[in-house]
């Protein structure tokens, strides 16, 4: 065992003793603490210092880090009572995916904190008797229980002080100038890697090729943490293309990470054609700068590494871009066209008439058709280990490294290198017996598993298909790819926590995020009932959104597929549940955008469809949502919280207005639903609210420059009513009797809606001859 190894294994230990502790005051752990060495001990004891670890420190119930967060320049007042974490071990051993954790209004009650305190000491009981240095039991011991508890100060969870500190425990290791580094990375290019290829097969290349993505960052990870001697716990994030780890500040540190990247951007230029260039940086700085200015050094470097995206592959020679080469007949998917002919295969292996496709394109439809089945996967620097699912394999400076992918962990030989386990919280995995090295691998992977029996008994089972998703969606058969990301991230990051911008509580706003886009989204997919919260307006209450495939998600965002409806449903399914998971902070939001479209349409054309929606939903002031060539605050779509979404200069010139009972754009397509008024007359309201919506626009295209005049929002808010009141009057006198909808449509607040409206009941009676 290194010193690194040693040193982390003693503060997690120490961590797990606390834990112990607070579960039962009179525990006896089964193990003895790791012997460290003098300078070994002083790098221990320096960290603790820093971060506030002492004799005196508690551990006690977890307030909600997000609760902190603040983007304003002016101080907040709290409008709302501090919120808690809940006393949940993050637990999936009688389920696929662990229950999500909304906060509490009020501390756990002392019946709530002595039922934990039971579950951690049986658990204790079972694993810890011969475990004690067992590094990867431990570690997912604290992350299952140290995750809601906090250390010191009441917003710090215990596992992220426990990380950190070891952290910079091993960065001091050895380390007489007491600098130390922040390694940053990026890969960059993703978007046009995953998105910019042909039709067939695309949806199964997509998701292998984001999980393909997965395991590069996965694989950069590694290798620093192997030439530099770290242990996993200097990981301070890592997914989706980015990683943050925390090193000794030594120029031969600084030497390994800048061969490092010049290694693997050799392969990706190689292999890919530059389509994807990883940007690393090792920004350097005194040990004392970790308490105050550690936001500033993780802002500077995450701006280092926008200059080396600026200037990427500057390292490489300018041959490598000019040399002459020979042209052949493109790959079909990718259109890359330095392929050998001989070389380019049919895609479908069980589909002769297949389109011909290079190696790269075949081994990511390959590895769609098993990501289904995934539970673990093996590292290792030998090709020919037990054989699995498939094999994804990297050669990176004459180095072969292969991942090795397993649906069985049985399967899996006992001197395997290192082995992931995807999405596994269940401690007895963890304890060795059939391998070591052993990591969790969070992965957002929610697939509706197909229903289409294959005509090939070899062909292995697979996820739902466009074709599928279209033909089980309400009304029209359209399917639907779903983008969203969270709103200002970076700003939150540099910022957001103003004066508690630390290292423990950045790692723990990483991590609260990473568990919410690659856990809690997989939750949501698969077990509806259970994790939609009751504080939240559904859609369609009680049904399960099975019709889905995630293409994406991680960090802080996400691409989706699935039936037009389930997604749209979905979408408001994720932001009220994110809202509500981070509790409700004005600040911490998310954007999003839609594409519907029909299962022929490019899949590359509708990524970036709901792309430029998503874009556009940005640029509407965030927290909105593009949805059928529309973008509204996602407060106006659902119909909540009344008026309080529309901009001051409109609540302003509206105000002699009788507020409305219906609001929004939901409240009108669910009460119409209701009613079920029969297709013609559908059809007819549908027709007259388009022509509506028709005139108002443009009427509106004169006042461009200045669309807050009093003529402008006269056109917009109350040019409608002649047209509405024609309308009303040739509904059916069930509806007309309805009161609240007759009154509430004809209102000008309701006037901006009328075209959305209008297209989703269209959408939802497509299949009634509407």
């Amino acid at each position: 065992m290194t010193s690194s190894e040693k040193v982390a294994l003693q503060v997690v230990q120490q961590a797990i003793a606390l834990l112990a502790k607070w579960a039962d005051d009179q525990v006896q752990l089964p193990f003895e603490f790791q012997v460290l060495n003098e300078n070994e001990q002083k790098a221990v004891n320096d960290a603790k210092k820093l971060f506030g670890w002492t004799e005196d420190a508690k551990v006690g119930i977890l307030s909600l880090l997000f609760d902190s967060v603040n983007l304003s320049d002016e101080s907040r007042k709290k409008t709302t009572q501090q919120k808690y974490h809940p006393l949940k071990a993050i637990n999936n051993d009688d389920k696929e995916y662990p229950d999500i954790p909304y906060p509490l209004n009020s501390e756990p009650s002392p019946e709530q904190q002595k039922a934990f305190k039971a579950e951690i000491n049986n658990e204790f009981a079972k694993y810890l008797q011969h475990n004690g240095k067992n590094f990867s039991l431990l570690m997912l011991i604290l992350e299952k229980f140290g995750s809601c508890l906090s250390f010191g100060e009441s917003d710090v969870a215990l596992v992220d002080i426990a990380r950190t500190t070891a952290a910079v425990a091993v960065a001091l290791l050895n380390n007489p100038t007491q600098e130390i580094s922040l390694i940053a990375g990026d890969l960059s290019g993703i978007q046009k890697f995953i998105y910019s290829i042909s039709s067939e097969g695309a949806l199964k290349s997509l998701r292998a090729r984001s999980f393909y993505l997965e395991l590069v960052t996965e694989e950069v990870v590694q290798q620093l943490l192997e030439q530099l001697k770290l242990p996993r716990t200097n990981i301070i994030y890592a997914g989706g293309g980015n990683l943050y780890i925390l090193a000794s500040g030594t120029a031969e540190n600084q030497n390994i990470v800048k061969n490092i990247r010049q290694q693997f951007n050799e392969w990706l230029l190689k292999d890919f054609q530059g389509k994807v260039f990883l940007a690393l940086d090792c920004l350097k700085f005194p040990v004392t700068e970790l308490k105050d200015k550690f936001a500033e050094h993780w802002s500077n470097a995450t701006k280092n590494l926008a200059v080396h995206k600026s200037r990427k592959f500057a390292e490489h020679e300018i041959s490598e871009f000019i040399a002459p080469r020979y042209s052949h007949e493109p790959c079909r998917i990718c259109h890359r066209d330095d392929v050998e002919p001989e070389k380019l295969k049919p895609l479908n292996k069980y589909e002769p008439d297949s389109v011909l496709a290079c190696v790269n394109c075949r081994s990511m439809f390959d590895l769609g058709s098993h990501l289904l089945d995934v539970k673990a996967i093996v590292r290792s620097n030998n090709k020919s280990v037990r054989k699995g699912l498939s094999t994804l394999s990297f050669k990176i400076n004459s180095r072969e490294i292969h991942y090795h992918l397993f649906k069985n962990l049985g399967e899996i030989n006992t001197d395997s290198d290192i082995v992931l386990l995807v999405n596994d919280w269940q401690l007895e995995h963890y304890q060795f017996k059939n391998f070591q090295n052993v990591s969790l691998l969070l992965l957002g992977n929610y697939a509706k598993e197909s229903e289409e029996k294959s005509e090939n008994s070899e062909e292995p089972r697979g996820f739902i298909r466009a074709g599928e998703m279209s033909e089980k969606a309400k009304g029209a058969n359209r399917v639907s790819y779903l983008r969203m990301d969270v709103d200002r991230l970076g700003q939150i990051f540099a910022k957001g926590l103003g004066k508690k911008q630390t290292l423990t509580r950045l790692a723990g706003l990483s991590r609260q995020m990473s568990y919410f886009f690659k856990v809690y989204l997989n939750s949501l997919a698969a077990d509806r009932k259970t994790n939609i919260s009751d504080k939240i307006k559904q859609l369609t209450p009680d049904n399960q959104r099975l019709n889905l495939l995630f293409i994406y998600a991680g960090g802080d965002d996400l691409f989706i597929s699935g039936a037009w409806n389930e997604i749209v449903e979905f979408a408001f399914d994720i932001y009220q549940s994110f809202r509500t998971y981070t509790g409700n902070n004005e600040d911490v939001t998310l954007s999003g955008g839609i594409s519907i479209d029909d299962i022929k349409f490019p899949l590359y054309q509708a990524a970036k469809n709901s792309g430029e929606a998503e874009e556009s939903a940005k640029g509407n002031g965030r927290d909105s949502l593009g949805l059928f060539g529309q973008v509204f605050k996602w407060n106006e779509w659902l119909g909540i919280e009344n008026i309080n979404s529309l901009d001051v200069d409109v609540k302003k010139y509206l105000d002699s207005e009788a507020k409305p009972n219906l609001f929004g754009i939901f409240p009108f397509v669910e009460r119409l639903e209701q009613q079920d008024i029969g297709v013609n007359y559908a059809r007819n309201f549908v027709r007259n609210l388009l022509i509506t919506a028709q005139i108002q626009e443009q009427a509106l295209e004169k006042f461009k420059e200045n669309k807050k005049s009093e003529e402008a929002l006269g056109t917009r808010y109350y040019l409608h009513l002649p047209k509405i009141a024609y309308t009303l009057a040739r509904l059916p006198q069930n509806v007309l009797q309805d009161s609240d909808f007759r009154t509430s449509l004809k209102n000008p607040y309701n006037a901006p809606y009328f075209r959305a409206i209008a297209t989703w009941i269209e959408l939802l009676n497509r299949g009634s001859s509407l």
